[in-house]
């Protein structure tokens, strides 16, 4: 087996799947669990070699009993910032990661994985330095943790590993996330049943939708994965735009795609507010202190190791998603 992608039939798996295939290679040993079966929908136009569930493939790590792949794209993990039951994030997120490690080390096996830009908390630096990461919830400090552990044997590894912190990632195959799905894939749903686009007011010290994330297109994480692959550098990465961009744009862009795709034209943000195809609800108390309003990825050691591929910003990304969604819907 030449690679494996753990998470395969999740939102960036499937994606990184998409991609394999698209550059020839279909040798790839899928691995997730599919008690929501829904998310085969995600595999079904691919082509894989093999599939594993996720609590055969760890025992089977554990037994030493696979064969050496050249690469592991690790980003199964549970996703969910909302998750209470600890135990089972710090099992499911960082115990299986680092038994995957183990094993990647032992065996001479490229690790690139998935971590988050959850570590950061409320920022407000945005940097891979110990000084900026203050997670606000289980699921972030899941992420860190293993990070920390890939970083603490960085000069012992006999064999790259590289953690790529993804930012606010949207794009196709995503439906399954449910609530944890991006806000354009929720903005494109809304506009389309009610007709408007429900925002934020203001808080944090940002006025009404300006609260401001760093979006990024599904495809330009994708080059980032496969950029590492062929020139693995180790260490950990944030994985961005760059840009922190606002909520109100994410909406304007989604709703001036669908208005696009049916012959209307575009509307400016204060168009869509006069309008009331932007609406402005009260920010929730129980989001008080556990809400990332402001992110922004600082690219410096990404670009050091040697990838400058520019990112689509979320005008561009957007548009592309929506065409996505209406061809898919």
């Amino acid at each position: 087996m030449k690679i494996i992608v753990t998470g395969a039939a999740g939102f960036i798996g499937a994606n990184l799947v998409r991609a394999l295939n698209e550059m020839g290679e279909t040798d790839i040993l899928a691995v997730d669990n599919l008690t929501r079966s829904e998310k085969f929908h995600n595999l079904a136009e691919f082509e894989i070699a093999d599939y594993l569930d996720k609590t055969e493939f760890i025992e089977r790590v554990r037994k030493r009993e696979l064969p050496r792949p050249e690469v592991i794209f690790h980003q199964g993990a549970c996703s969910d910032t909302m998750e209470q039951d600890g135990r089972y994030m710090m099992e499911n997120n960082f115990r299986y990661s680092s038994e995957l490690f183990d094993w990647c080390q032992s065996s001479g096996i490229v690790l690139i994985y998935a971590s988050s830009a959850a570590v950061y908390g409320l920022g407000p630096l945005f940097t891979e330095v110990r000084s900026a990461e203050r997670p606000l919830n289980i699921y972030g400090y899941s992420k860190l943790l293993f990070d920390n552990v890939v970083r603490q044997r960085l000069r012992a590894n006999k064999t790259p590993v590289v953690g790529l912190r993804y930012f606010n990632v949207y794009g196709p195959r995503e439906t399954h996330k449910a609530r944890m799905a991006s806000v354009a894939f929720h903005h494109f749903h809304q506009f389309r049943s009610e007709g408007k686009v429900k925002l934020f007011e203001g808080s944090h010290g940002f006025e009404n939708g300006e609260q401001r994330r760093d979006f990024i297109y599904i495809d330009d994480v994708i080059k980032a994965n496969l950029f590492f692959w062929n020139r693995p550098s180790s260490g950990v990465y944030n994985v961005g735009t760059g840009r922190a961009q606002s909520f109100n744009d994410v909406a304007v862009s989604v709703i001036n795609a669908l208005r696009i795709a049916n012959g209307q034209p575009a509307l400016s943000l204060r168009q869509a507010v006069a309008q009331g195809t932007i609406e402005y609800i009260a920010f929730p108390p129980p989001l008080r202190g556990k809400y990332q309003a402001y992110t922004q990825a600082d690219l410096g050691h990404l670009r050091a190791a040697g990838f400058d591929e520019s990112a689509l910003n979320v005008e561009q990304g957007v548009a592309a998603y929506v065409r996505w969604l209406l061809k898919s819907s």
